[in-house]
């Protein structure tokens, strides 16, 4: 497993000094603007189809990415940083749209199950942790109340990986605040993809939104309702990628590079802001209409990115 980050001291010193700097500076353009400590986040590939719910360790995340697979199905990339659960999966495999979403943290763990030949030279190549089982047999095993390939988990425990308590919403940006001005009421909001369909329920008494999967509230494998504090429905261009599954279906890529339009939802109100990331290096920001960095809740962020 690579050791890159026990030696890294003058390294970790002047980056802490160049993030010092640019929160000074701000960063409109979707620039990372944290200080002081880096989150060190460990990002795991999640299956998402009906045969691999109820998700195990996902309520623990910072940041849940929902992203558009073959045959118009869902996966989830859940990255931990400020605290790590036990158990994390059902683990599956990665894909490209995953490579550009990790590169606004900085050298990422991620954790999956594999990923087709074709694309195992672009991650060997990424700038993370590539965390497959065959580099750490001990993390992963398969659970006995499913089938394979919805049975196979993570502990977190037996990875060399270190929990700052930074959270990664906030090491690349995202401000946790009072809402901004305006915004308009909103108690339901539903999105889809071809095969899968996303509801988001605001529920006043968590002061969360409660997630419905395909018409089928959500829950955690311990029985409680999965919920975020703030939902970003972002629109991004999904374009075929040059990579196919094993049933010969065409891998989508959702472009997060570049800028677009979305909508924010806290607080029981939705907020329509633009998105703006202008490298691969640098991280997303989300700006209101009058110019001004969109705030979000305290809690977990769901990020769904959805077809232009």
């Amino acid at each position: 497993m690579p050791t890159s980050r026990t030696n890294r001291p003058a390294a970790a010193a002047l980056a802490a000094l160049t993030l010092v700097i640019a929160a000074a500076c701000g960063s409109p353009g979707g620039g990372k603007m944290t200080s002081g400590a880096r989150a060190e986040v460990l990002a795991v590939k999640i299956d998402n189809v009906a045969a691999a719910r109820p998700p195990t360790g996902l309520e623990k995340a910072d940041i849940v990415y929902v992203e558009q697979v073959e045959a118009g199905l869902s996966r989830i990339l859940a990255a931990y940083s400020s605290g790590l659960p036990p158990v994390v999966g059902p683990v599956r495999s990665a894909r490209e749209t995953d490579l550009e979403l990790l590169r606004q943290f900085d050298e990422p763990t991620l954790a999956y199950s594999g990923a087709q030949s074709a694309l195992q030279p672009s991650i060997e190549a990424a700038p993370l942790d590539a965390l497959p089982p065959s580099k750490a047999p001990d993390a992963y095993f398969r659970g006995g109340e499913r089938a394979a390939p919805h049975n196979l988990y993570l502990r977190p425990g037996k990875v060399q990986h270190a929990s700052t308590g930074v959270n990664a919403a906030e090491d690349i940006g995202l401000r946790f605040a009072a809402p901004p001005p305006g915004g308009t009421p909103v108690n339901e909001r539903s999105v889809s993809y071809p095969s899968a369909r996303f509801t988001f329920t605001w529920a006043l008494d968590r002061d969360e939104w409660l997630v419905s999967m395909d018409g089928t509230p959500a829950r955690t494998s311990s029985g409680d309702r999965l919920a975020a504090a703030t939902v970003v429905l972002q629109n991004v261009d999904v374009q075929p990628s040059r990579f196919r599954d094993r049933g010969g279906n065409t891998s989508p890529f959702s472009a997060t590079v570049g800028s677009g339009s979305a909508v924010v939802l806290r607080d029981g109100k939705s907020y329509d802001v633009t998105w703006q990331r202008d490298t691969a290096e640098s991280a997303t920001g989300f700006t209101t209409r009058d110019g001004k960095p969109m705030t979000f809740a305290t809690g977990q962020v769901w990020i769904v990115l959805l077809p232009n």
